[in-house]
């Protein structure tokens, strides 16, 4: 299994049975993939808790149940709540970034098993096939980022070879691999399997004669991990440093950052919220997943929320929130942010729920 035409990462995995051994395939007809424009462009506030009320959740699972938020050419996101365990399921399009907001599971692989849980990020290569087992009582909640090709640690954290610096806010100690082999046996087995078609994405559902956990053993550098937020050192400085210092993760067209509990500023006339900004070259999302984050304190903006500031827009604190980040030593929140390099346009679970007013809350309102 190898990446750029066997030219980069791959691993080498001995099946007990024959992979590519398929008895049925049907048309898998996908969840609604569709985006619109964010025409006229706004700022925008998505509730993403409020795409699964009440408990509506104890039936979905975590790869059927996604609802998309918002995507490009580049990379999807979806959020999902799932109580249920999930299909079989291959994504061939690209890796897959999965945030663990809340809840736990099991995360069956080719591989072996991976144990997911709160403030994990669950990455899947492409092409891995997987399945998402939710443990505990409580509901799983997932924040899914899709590329359309691979997921890796920026580059400037590595050396030549591929080791990690000693300046990388983590390092090779803080990635989770699967164990033990997981061997399962079964014939005519189903599996879900996202593809890249002309113009699009498609859908496929294989039967396959032997069940695609038969991997009695694998070597190399490609594999599943998990990497929890509680493991990033933040890089914290006398006066206010760029987002660039947050970046755990990048992609073809973005880039994954993370804002954790850390000390601010502390030159001492520093002022710890962020100034406002204008990023010409991209869209950013930022998906509110812990703590209280000082710079959006009156917007409306809490825990599972999501806010897009499109390229071309300038925003910042909003109204009194530097007066009350004065002074302050400690920001207690957690965020994951996504900046993409392609504008970005709402897809189903976006429209329906965005807040419709937080294009105007510097203003004081409409």
């Amino acid at each position: 299994m190898g990446e750029e035409g066997f030219s980069s990462d791959s691993a080498l995995l001995y099946h007990r049975g024959v992979p590519s051994a398929i008895v049925d395939a049907q048309v898998w007809a996908l969840p609604d993939l569709s985006t619109t424009p964010n025409a006229p462009l706004l700022p925008r506030h998505l509730r993403l808790p409020d795409l699964f009320p009440g408990e509506d959740w104890k039936a979905l699972d975590a790869v059927t149940g996604r609802r998309l938020v918002l995507g490009n050419g580049d990379v999807r996101i979806s959020y999902v709540v799932a109580g249920e365990s999930s299909p079989l399921y291959r994504n061939a399009v690209g890796d897959e970034c999965v945030y663990v907001e809340a809840g736990a599971a099991t995360v069956e692989t080719m591989f072996g098993a991976l144990a997911a849980r709160q403030g994990d990020y669950v990455l899947l290569p492409r092409a891995t096939t997987h399945r998402w087992v939710p443990t505990g009582d409580g509901p799983l909640r997932a924040y899914v980022i899709e590329a359309n090709g691979h997921v890796a640690p920026p580059a400037r954290y590595l050396s030549r070879y591929g080791q990690f610096l000693e300046h990388a806010p983590y390092c090779e100690r803080d990635l989770h691999g699967p164990g033990e082999p997981l061997l399962v046996a079964g014939t005519d087995v189903e599996v879900l399997v996202k593809h890249r078609v002309a113009g699009g994405i498609g859908g496929t559902r294989y039967v396959y004669a032997t069940h695609p956990f038969d991997v009695a053993g694998w070597d190399g550098c490609l594999y599943p991990y998990t990497f929890n937020v509680a493991d990033f050192e933040p890089v914290t400085g006398r006066v206010h440093l760029p987002p660039p210092v947050h970046q755990v993760f990048e992609g073809p067209g973005f880039v994954v950052c993370n804002f954790v509990p850390r000390k601010v500023d502390y030159h001492p006339l520093a002022v710890p919220v962020p100034y406002y900004h204008s990023n010409v070259d991209s869209d950013e999302v930022m998906f509110y997943c812990g703590g209280s984050y000082e710079a959006r304190k009156g917007s409306g903006i809490g825990q599972g929320s999501v806010s897009l500031h499109p390229g071309g827009h300038a925003h910042g604190p909003q109204p009194g929130a530097v007066e009350r980040s004065l002074g302050v030593e400690l920001f207690d929140e957690l965020a994951v942010m996504v900046d993409t390099f392609r504008p970005l346009e709402l897809g189903e679970g976006g429209t329906a729920c965005d807040d419709g007013a937080y294009a105007w809350t510097w203003a004081g309102g409409r």
